[in-house]
């Protein structure tokens, strides 16, 4: 069998706190070295990826922001394909900022959808 893709967690497998775990610098390197796709999911919708890729490098680690797939980005996805454009949102400035880019508008007034995250 060979690996054709790579999709991994963040928070307990590369990373405890801010801190990487034991080989994980090694181990995304290899992967990007041989040019693997990679991609890291985490449920918390509060960090963009440019927060993560700076968070990475904190640790040590160069990661590209593009190698990174949200909470935030996944509700993003999802209601992109759903009718309605305007939300009420009640999370932070990460998942404001995913729907924006989506094409939503933020509002209180008449939503479509009110998304609830990490507050």
């Amino acid at each position: 069998m060979t690996i054709q893709n790579i999709i991994c967690d963040i928070d307990g497998v590369l990373m405890h706190d801010n801190v990487a775990v034991p080989g994980a610098a090694e181990f995304i390197k290899r992967i990007l070295d041989k040019g693997m796709p990679l991609v890291m999911l985490t449920n918390y919708p509060s960090q963009t990826g440019q927060d993560l890729a700076n968070r990475f490098a904190t640790a040590g680690i160069d990661v590209p922001d593009t190698a990174f797939y949200t909470s935030a980005m996944a509700t993003a996805d999802f209601l992109r394909r759903q009718e309605g454009k305007k939300a009420y949102v009640v999370g932070e400035g990460a998942l404001i900022h995913e729907l924006y880019k989506a094409g939503f508008t933020i509002t209180d007034v008449n939503p479509d959808f009110v998304i609830v995250g990490e507050t």
